[in-house]
């Protein structure tokens, strides 16, 4: 048994998360985490929102509350739909907690005795209006490359173009709307990433089984040259800073949030006296450490947190394995939060259930190039690839045997040639899908389960149990129950299988089978299949007489007069609250 960590990226406490969000980091480390359990191993899947910086003060203002307020409100707003969605964190946090702000704090002292912080100097956009500095995403004005008039003075959302408040065009404050802003020094502090550039190469070089988008990504970085990096800021919404002439300010959202991490697990311990937070994250030599996240993500989890990290001189865990994702894009366009474009995680499961968007999102996951959500491909997806294997095969076997043998599990017969294939080409299969589990290739393991599910119905179709069950020979009918029998015990395996990605359908299908709370297929089989003993053991697990339910069509089909209609709806989107 391992003992693993799984984090994925915080996001913003500020509205809810589209679904590129999703697929980027939050559900793909939920498909793990619950593959993980499944075989056993003991997991804390960790996940917060991320309280401060400018996007929460902002939203607070566009939402006239005052930001600690408006926070608590969208962390639970984001809680509840992560149980929604069925994410299986064990501990969801916030970054504002009390225990991340004293474990801020140890960091900066810390890092401070190591002599890796400089205080500077810089300019930045001052509003007399506000009596304020004004941080980057606080100035909004006219894109000089593309003229777009609502661009932020750190990037505009149009063009992308990585921007500087100070050229802006008509720039003006994002809190009052003011115009007189004006160029003022302010000090703050800064992290000495450059002095850490070489050990961090080390450790990155070290990493020979990370994705390459990661390494690379991470690479490109240091090759361009690591510089200083500020690490406070002038807001009033945040951890203060314990340096003399640093009243007023607070530490930027980027120093504190990764630390969350940690904050969130200490957290879920101080819930529970028999918990150990420590034994996760310090000095913890037994822990596999993995993390989840967009590409955009990757600078700060492979240089700025690790350097933060090693910059302690203490042995906090660092990360064993990043998974990083690229885009998916929406209908050849950005996923856009402030501008309202795509599908929002409640907009999705006001259309259909969590499973549906579960499976499409999987098995169309970003993983090694962006990938486009499109409507049309959505549809045809989940009528395929849930309806038409395990939503069919389910139904019409259960339907089957109920009509011909009553609703339980039929007795006689002897498995013979098909069965023996069956179960040797199961056999590979499950061996494939545990391989890209356990590789984190989770776009190919979900190819591989519909691989599986689609075996269920060949062998359905080579059997043809609807033609011998109807036979006055006997030894024919005993054919028809035997071949019956294992397809409801192909149900159950199939449902097994299929928990980490589709955890409420999977529930529903042992929950007719009456094996709703079942951890093991029988006394002698562990419930997890692995080896061919047992994929023989699953196939003969259900005994002769246990009763069964047909449960109700698992996957209505998605019609193109729905596709339309959605699609219509969501053109431009609808910023979710």
């Amino acid at each position: 048994m391992k003992r693993v960590l799984i984090t994925s990226a915080i996001p913003s406490v500020n509205g809810v998360k589209h679904l590129g969000n999703l697929v980027g980091s939050m559900l793909p480390a939920d498909v793990y985490a619950r593959y993980l359990r499944n075989r056993g191993h003991e997991v804390l899947y960790i996940c917060a929102t991320d309280d401060h910086g400018t996007p929460a003060e902002l939203g607070a203002i566009d939402a006239g509350m005052d930001v600690a307020t408006y926070c608590d409100e969208q962390w639970r707003i984001q809680s509840d739909l992560a149980q929604r969605w069925a994410l299986s964190f064990d501990h969801f946090g916030r970054s504002s907690s009390p225990q991340n702000e004293a474990l801020t704090i140890r960091f900066y002292d810390a890092i401070n005795e190591h002599g890796l912080f400089a205080d500077r100097v810089t300019k930045q956009m001052y509003s007399a209006t506000d009596g304020r500095f004004l941080p980057d995403r606080y100035v909004i004005g006219t894109c000089p490359h593309c003229a777009f008039d609502r661009a932020r003075g750190d990037q505009c959302e149009n063009c992308t173009r990585v921007l500087d408040p100070a050229l802006l065009v008509d720039p003006r404050s994002a809190i009052s709307g003011a115009t007189d802003l004006e160029m003022r020094d302010t000090q703050h502090l800064h992290l000495q990433l450059d002095k850490l550039a070489d050990r961090l190469r080390v450790w990155i070089q070290s990493q020979k089984d990370w994705p390459l988008l990661t390494t690379s990504i991470a690479l490109k970085w240091l090759n361009e040259g690591l510089r200083e990096r500020a690490i406070t800021r002038d807001l009033k919404w945040g951890f203060a800073v314990p340096r003399e002439g640093y009243e007023g300010k607070v530490f930027y959202v980027w120093f504190d949030a990764p630390i969350g991490y940690i904050g969130a697990t200490v957290e879920w311990a101080d819930a529970d006296p028999s918990r150990n937070w420590r034994s996760w994250w310090y000095d913890s030599k037994d822990v596999t450490y993995v993390q989840f996240m967009g590409k955009d993500n990757v600078p700060f989890h492979t240089i700025m947190w690790p350097g933060m990290i090693m910059g302690t001189g203490e042995p906090w865990k660092q990360a064993d394995y990043i998974k990083s994702y690229s885009w998916l894009t929406y209908e050849g366009g950005k996923f856009s939060t402030s501008q309202g474009r795509g599908i929002f995680m409640n907009d999705a499961l006001d259309l259909l259930p969590a499973d549906y968007w579960r499976w499409y999102l999987m098995s169309n996951a970003p993983e090694s190039d962006d990938s486009d959500f499109t409507w049309e491909a959505f549809a045809t997806d989940v009528n395929k690839g849930l309806g038409g294997t395990i939503g069919n095969f389910v139904n019409r076997t259960l339907k089957l045997s109920e009509a011909n043998f009553g609703a339980a599990v039929p007795a006689g017969g002897v498995p013979g040639m098909i069965e023996e294939e069956l179960a040797a080409e199961l056999a590979q299969r499950i061996a494939t899908y545990n391989m890209h589990c356990d590789n984190i290739e989770l776009r190919k393991a979900a190819g591989e389960l519909y691989l599986i599910w689609s075996a269920g119905n060949v062998y359905l179709t080579k059997r043809e149990p609807w033609k011998s069950a109807k036979s006055e020979d006997p030894t024919v009918r005993a054919e028809a129950a035997m071949a019956l029998r294992t397809a409801i015990n192909l149900i159950r395996l199939f449902a097994i299988l299929a928990e980490p990605f589709i955890p409420a359908s999977s529930q529903t299908i042992l929950a007719a089978l009456g094996a709703s709370e079942a951890r093991h297929l029988d006394s002698e089989c562990q419930w997890w299949p692995a080896e061919r003993t047992d994929v023989d053991a699953a196939l003969a697990a259900a005994p002769p007489g246990q009763a069964f339910e047909i449960p109700p069509v698992l996957f209505p089909r998605v019609e193109p007069e729905q596709v339309a209609a959605w699609k219509a709806h969501h053109r431009g989107g609808t910023v979710a609250t």
